[in-house]
């Protein structure tokens, strides 16, 4: 199967798979940590919008 994500969905997905393999592994998560993994994400999509909108 080819992958026809565009690369920042892939790298922020790649995020969220590392950061949920981390998380499964302990019984609490802090609000901190999330907030974090958040900002990851978010830094991720809005630098890609921001190369895209030019």
């Amino acid at each position: 199967m080819i992958d026809t994500r565009e690369p920042v969905i892939t790298e922020a997905l790649a995020v969220i798979d590392k950061a949920l393999a981390e998380m499964l592994k302990r019984e609490l998560v802090s609000a901190v940590e999330v907030g974090d993994l958040l900002l990851d994400l978010r830094s991720l999509l809005t630098a890609n919008a921001s190369t895209t909108a030019v």
